[in-house]
């Protein structure tokens, strides 16, 4: 009864105009908040931001309040795993009551599960709050690191790598990936990053073979033997060239963004990376960074994307999973998250598809001392294909790691 339900949703959003204001609910979609009701949502999501847990705390506060829907937040370190346990429920035959019901997940981990037919959906357009989403001009809210979400992801929020310095240490960062390996050399274990497969660790080794190889637009496609061989090697050759001037030598890494964030705000390093443009305001709020740190971009750009949340095939409660996912897109969600004093997230909706006081949640929120305006963020670089995240962070363990 579901699928027909939100089919029908489908139909009906696809067929009609962008809204200017909050969408009202159709008889469908008000067949699926009464099948949700009740009804309770296990949600997959890493785990490692006490901010980003007091986030999901909050929209399981606010689910129960308005729909009687019991959130538990499954807190896991790697979507990966919880992309095998979804596959094994399938080679077992479970295509029913299944042990998640939504995901937080992006690049490879939704291009895997989109492979093994693992998604729940087309769902997406089904949601009323997903045409206020901007995909005009946020063309990642629909492609997910090269691959087209096909309605079987919701957006969350958006994100871009940016760098942090204190800047009464360090007055003048270096800005390419290239100037980068001279820095370090003048400042001996002063730089580090986060160790693949760490996810921040992984896309700065991609942010650096987006400025190193020869050919950037072959990352848009997935890679053969010789195509990853040719990209990658000034990436490896710069490596080599960098990794005796690391924080302890390359000998360690930090194992996240957030550990790293620590050494940063300790002195033992003067780069931070982070997904989080807003990464940095939020910090300093909480007291965990100083009030002199302040956040830049690369001259040639820096790789952004856009974070997802998804359905298992076999998500026990679907309609429940739904009903979360659409309020993840709601103005009060998302202008929550953007807030700087709690996750400090980029949103994924339009401002000129909401109404004034939809606008003025956001309107009202400070940048944050250490965020950059948007137009400082350009320009943004393209993921690239999900298969060169796997065989770099492979080969990044065969050299460094092993």
């Amino acid at each position: 009864m579901l699928r027909r339900l939100f089919a029908a949703a489908f139909a009906a959003v696809a067929l009609s105009s962008p809204p200017l204001h909050a969408v009202e609910p159709d008889a469908a979609w008000r067949e699926v908040l009464a099948e949700a009701r009740g009804q309770t949502v296990y949600f997959n999501a890493w785990a490692g931001s006490e901010k980003i847990n007091a986030y999901i705390a909050w929209v399981g506060q606010r689910l129960w309040a308005d729909h009687e829907i019991t959130l538990r937040h499954v807190k896991i370190d790697d979507t990966a795993t919880v992309v095998s346990r979804v596959l094994a429920e399938k080679t077992a035959g479970r295509t029913r009551d299944g042990s998640v019901d939504l995901v937080w997940i992006n690049g490879e981990n939704f291009a895997a599960m989109k492979r093994n037919e693992l998604l729940y959906g087309p769902f997406t357009q089904a949601l009323p709050n997903f045409a206020l989403v901007d995909v005009e001009h946020k063309p990642t809210t629909v492609v997910d690191f090269t691959i087209p979400t096909d309605g079987l992801e919701a957006p969350w929020g958006m994100a871009q790598i940016v760098f942090a310095h204190d800047t009464a240490v360090v007055a003048d960062p270096p800005r390419s990936i290239r100037s980068m390996a001279a820095w370090a050399a003048a400042n001996p274990g002063r730089l580090t990053y986060p160790q693949p497969p760490n996810f921040v660790g992984t896309t700065f080794l991609k942010q650096a073979l987006t400025e190193l190889t020869h050919d950037p637009a072959a990352l848009q496609a997935p890679p053969t033997d010789a195509s990853f061989t040719a990209a990658t090697a000034p990436l490896w050759a710069w490596l080599d060239a960098i990794t005796p001037h690391l924080w302890r030598k390359g000998a360690a890494y930090p194992a996240t963004s957030e550990a790293q964030r620590q050494l940063l705000d300790d002195g033992e390093v003067d780069l931070w990376m982070t997904f989080e443009p807003a990464g940095a305001s939020s910090a300093i709020a909480q007291g965990l960074l100083p009030e002199t740190v302040r956040t830049y971009v690369l001259d040639a750009g820096t790789i952004g994307n856009t974070h997802f949340v998804a359905i298992p095939f076999n998500a026990p409660h679907a309609a429940a999973a739904m009903v979360a996912a659409n309020f993840l897109l709601s103005p009060e969600a998302q202008a929550k998250k953007l807030d700087p004093e709690g996750w400090g997230d980029f949103t994924v909706l339009a401002m000129d598809k909401l109404d004034a006081a939809d606008r003025a949640r956001f309107e009202r929120l400070p940048r944050g001392v250490a965020t950059l305006a948007p137009a400082e963020l350009a320009p943004t670089l393209p993921e690239p294909h999900p298969d060169w995240m796997t065989r770099i962070e492979a080969e990044w363990h065969r050299r460094m790691a092993d």
